[in-house]
């Protein structure tokens, strides 16, 4: 049976590839959403772009979370060869996979995300599907600390108002 095989563009990756980045816009989301779903965990899954880069953070309709765990509901997730993984929070600021989530590793994904508190720039690692840690470079530029920094600044008017002056076209 023939199979052409094609080739593609040097420095392009494939559909379903490994994913080794991650846009800085991504990852403050998933920060973000961890650290308002204290004091429980918080459950995602990452989509990656073609190539390579994890862009996207799906939230799966009826995880349910608590202080020790994240529950997806896997048979939600779309048809999709982009979906790469999991990002998930430890509450309590460890960084490292529990065997609960090695397992859910080794099953499912090719890229995982573990979020820890302080849920800052440097609380997070990236661990392959046997749950070994690997680099994730981060691009973009980094996020505002306030999120309305760059915006220019409404002041409203004042309600009350003096006196208003007649005018003066009636003389």
């Amino acid at each position: 049976m023939f199979r052409p095989h094609r080739k593609h563009p040097e420095g392009t990756g494939r559909v379903g590839s490994t994913p080794t980045a991650i846009t800085r816009r991504c990852l403050d989301s998933a920060l973000a959403c961890a650290a308002s779903s204290l004091p429980n965990e918080f459950g995602g899954i990452l989509r990656a772009d073609p190539p390579g880069t994890i862009s996207e953070l799906l939230l799966l309709p009826g995880t349910t979370s608590g202080h020790r765990h994240a529950n997806f509901q896997l048979q939600m997730l779309p048809v999709d060869l982009s979906v790469a993984g999991t990002v998930h929070s430890h509450p309590s600021g460890a960084l490292h996979p529990s065997e609960a989530d090695v397992t859910l590793f080794r099953r499912w994904g090719r890229r995982h995300l573990i979020l820890g508190r302080p849920f800052t720039e440097g609380s997070w690692r990236a661990y392959d599907g046997n749950g070994r840690e690997v680099t994730i470079a981060v691009i973009g530029l980094p996020t505002p600390t306030r999120p309305d920094a760059g915006l220019p600044t409404y002041r409203p008017r004042a309600v009350h108002r003096g006196p208003t002056l007649p005018d003066r076209d009636d003389e």
